[in-house]
């Protein structure tokens, strides 16, 4: 058992923190108070080729793994970007290229991985319906086969990063799921071309005002006969369930290293400000009601990070990885929410003030203990598919 981090995320690490170095707190506060994409951070990772990690390298990219686009995720969020992070590296990198690699077609990653390992062209997911909430295997957006093409009907919620994709997974049911046996059949996978399919009319999107993440806005997504041609399956016609659940737990996986990550960032602000505010003469660091919280903090980021680390480990080597992913979104969601809150305890008062990050990181964390998937859910699945426990419904 060896628990060193291959040479290969070792250099991930390194070379991302000599991008992030050149920017600080205050560029992500900036981007964050102007709802703007990091467009200087994007164009540094994609000339530094640590967006194209997953691509294999007979198609220009990295011919790396999850493990290292975890690694990428979390020293990002580390430097400072805190959650809003997550974005960069789970919407193209991890929705994109890392499912193409494992499920595309030779045409499909001859066409597409090249241009997505330089950043050129930008991918987002589209699961979650206004009515099926948590419950995706309820979505009710359906496609149909007509002649050469198929045509989409639905609507999807939460979809983040619409504005800026070239193109969309899109997760659709070709029968329905009242008719489905087992319910995981009948779920396909589509690519879908957004500027063609917006030009036409056939898809459009309204933002969804949130308090956090706003360098990407997320968006109510609306298909009226969305024409996809038949190659554009990403995977088998009713058999998207498999490629589903290799989006859905490296989507975990990623936003677990990036809530790692706002932990950290979250501790370093806590302690520094820690150690320089002095009241009754000392440095409020030296309160135990201070130090200790931290402490704890420091402890379960740790415990996150082996879990996490071992959930891309598994992905990586075709082993079952479920419950390690959710373990790892779980812990590292509350790991970051702890980190947050101490942080803002830590600061008093001054937490409030927007001159300082605290409040952004608060608003960051909370978001992972509910998204993309509740809490709750987590729970429910240890619960009953890991330790057998009775089902609730």
């Amino acid at each position: 058992m060896d628990f060193t981090l291959p040479e290969s995320a070792q250099a991930v690490q390194r070379g991302v923190a000599e991008i992030c170095a050149r920017y600080d707190l205050g560029y992500w506060q900036r981007c964050e108070s102007d709802k703007r994409w990091p467009e200087e951070v994007w164009a540094d990772l994609a000339k530094g080729g640590w967006l194209g990690l997953a691509v294999p390298e007979e198609h220009g990219g990295g011919g790396q793994g999850l493990l290292e686009l975890a690694v990428a995720t979390e020293t990002l969020a580390s430097s400072g970007a805190a959650g809003g992070s997550a974005f960069t590296y789970v919407l193209t990198p991890g929705f994109g290229a890392l499912t193409l690699a494992r499920h595309g077609t030779a045409e499909q990653r001859a066409e597409l991985l090249p241009r997505l390992a330089t950043g050129e062209i930008e991918t987002c997911f589209a699961l979650t319906e206004p009515d099926a909430g948590s419950n995706s295997l309820a979505i009710t957006t359906s496609a149909r086969r007509d002649g050469g093409d198929y045509v989409v009907n639905g609507q999807k919620i939460w979809i983040t990063g619409v504005q800026r994709a070239t193109w969309m997974l899109l997760v659709t049911r070709t029968v329905p799921a009242s008719e489905a046996k087992p319910r995981t059949h009948g779920l396909t996978v589509f690519l879908v071309n957004v500027p063609e399919a917006v030009a036409a009319g056939q898809l459009s999107y309204r933002p969804i005002p949130k308090m956090g993440a706003n360098t990407t806005p997320s968006n109510m997504v609306f298909l009226d006969d969305l024409r996809v041609p038949a190659a554009n399956v990403v995977g088998e016609v009713d058999g998207g369930a498999a490629v589903l659940w290799d989006i859905l737990n490296p989507e975990r996986v990623l936003l677990a290293a990036s809530a790692l990550g706002g932990a950290e960032v979250a501790l370093r602000v806590a302690v520094g400000y820690a150690k320089e505010r002095e009241v009754f003469g000392r440095p409020i660091g030296a309160n135990q009601a201070i130090a200790f919280p931290l402490a704890q903090v420091k402890a379960k980021i740790e415990l996150a990070r082996l879990m996490l680390y071992k959930a891309a480990w598994s992905f990586d080597r075709r082993l079952p990885c479920g419950t390690e992913a959710n373990i790892a979104k779980l812990t590292a969601s509350q790991a970051a929410w702890e980190a947050a809150d101490a942080a803002f305890q830590t600061h008093g008062g001054m937490a409030y003030s927007l001159e300082y990050p605290v409040a952004r990181l608060l608003a960051d964390a909370r978001i992972g203990r509910v998204a993309p998937v509740t809490e709750e859910l987590l729970l429910n699945y240890l619960a009953t598919q890991v330790l057998g426990l009775p089902r609730s419904f």
